[in-house]
């Protein structure tokens, strides 16, 4: 169950109204300004002030780390510390940055088509894989229905019932693709040859699905492999996994609590199957962020494949925020005070929500994680809310 925020907030809400590598560098010594590290606990607290349960973040530059938490890791126990999360769809930047890898090496191309890679998968209920491309799925541009939406079983999945039935059930990528075309999809792009070919633009984590099955097909490696020895293992990512099918996450964690639909209190999610390429990884805040700068420092890409990523469409609706374009992967929003804005992903799964943002020119990123996931209301709005201003405030100095 993994998707941005809106995606699986809006997707339950709808449903139910319905119905181990070599040591890692030495991070950075921390500054010594202690007023700059109470801010950004200023900033975490706010985070809990709308009600979460707990917080971490982090800002980080060449010159060091900062560190924040607030609130509680678990509600029982709030000496627990805070650790290791699932980053939700904050995987799908990795995913992207793997296949422009393989394009910047000329074993794919943003204009093969998914029929090309994976022959008679995209088929069926008017969907069609010769009319979507990489530079489709990357982008989400395809017009595929999301697997999380369309699913038999979705509607009962936000449930504490359904979760607890669920949690240690996985799917296989092909079963998730099946899922999502068993609808017509939402659109179908123009063909690929097409001369004033226009990209519209919708959100779903079956593009991720497909992106991993075809840098399989052309790495001959799985997509956890190829993820592990192109980024995690050369950036010495000593926290950052794929958990494969595994519901669990490595102790000590925090708790992860959710608020399903219509209940009043919440249920401990920590459990839960995490998906593949489009959103299974865990990592915490410190590697987040060393990713992250790596990719816009231009250490993980070629000029050409980091220009790529960088061409962005209209993300209308995807975020309560104004301005958001959505890249390769990543996305792109304007910050008061920072003229070159903020490139960040974020991503949600149950009971985490992940946030994060990079300055264009890698110097500095801000991660954080809360472990509170309501779906839909208010609080989870001004819990979003106060997670992107830590962001913003990291990222430009307005603390």
């Amino acid at each position: 169950m993994i998707s941005r925020r809106t995606g699986l907030t809006a997707t339950a809400a709808a449903l139910l109204a319905g119905a181990a590598g070599p040591p890692a560098a030495a991070r950075p010594a921390r500054p010594t300004d202690p007023a700059a590290r109470h801010r950004l606990r200023i900033d975490a607290d706010a985070i809990v002030a709308t009600g979460a349960t707990g917080v971490v973040a982090e800002v980080q530059s060449a010159r060091g780390s900062r560190t924040a938490s607030s609130g509680t890791a678990d509600l029982s126990d709030p000496d627990t510390p805070v650790p290791p999360y699932r980053i939700g769809s904050d995987t799908k930047t990795f995913t992207a940055v793997l296949a422009l890898q393989l394009i910047g090496e000329g074993r794919l191309a943003l204009d093969d088509t998914v029929e090309r890679w994976l022959p008679g998968v995209v088929r069926g209920n008017g969907n069609d894989g010769a009319r979507i491309t990489v530079r489709d799925l990357l982008g989400q541009t395809s017009g595929l229905n999301d697997y999380l939406a369309v699913s038999p079983d979705a509607a009962e999945a936000f449930t504490p019932e359904g979760y607890h039935r669920s949690r240690f059930r996985s799917q296989t990528p092909r079963e998730q693709v099946a899922a999502a075309l068993s609808r017509p999809p939402q659109w179908l792009p123009d063909p690929p040859d097409s001369p004033d070919r226009t990209r519209r633009w919708g959100y779903s984590n079956t593009n991720y699905v497909l992106m991993g099955l075809v840098i399989e097909e052309v790495t001959g490696h799985s997509w956890a492999q190829e993820i592990h020895d192109r980024i995690i293992e050369p950036l010495g990512l000593r926290h950052t996994f794929s958990p494969g099918t595994s519901p669990y996450v490595p102790g000590p964690t925090a708790t992860a609590y959710t608020r399903f639909p219509g209940e009043d209190g919440f249920t401990d999610t920590t459990l839960a199957y995490g998906g593949g390429a489009d959103g299974c990884l865990i990592s915490d805040a410190h590697d987040h962020g060393r990713f992250l700068r790596a990719l816009m420092g231009g250490r993980l890409l070629r000029p050409a494949q980091l220009a790529a990523m960088k061409e962005t469409v209209a993300a209308d609706d995807w975020i309560d925020a104004p301005g958001v374009r959505y890249g390769l992967g990543i996305a792109w929003r304007p910050v008061a005070g920072s003229r070159g804005g903020v490139w960040f992903h974020g991503g949600t799964h149950l009971g985490f929500v992940s946030e994060c943002g990079v300055t264009p020119d890698g110097e500095r990123a801000a991660t954080s994680a809360t472990f509170t996931l309501r779906m839909g209301g208010a609080g989870q709005d001004a819990q979003d809310r106060a997670a992107r201003e830590l962001v913003d405030r990291a990222l430009t100095g307005r603390w």
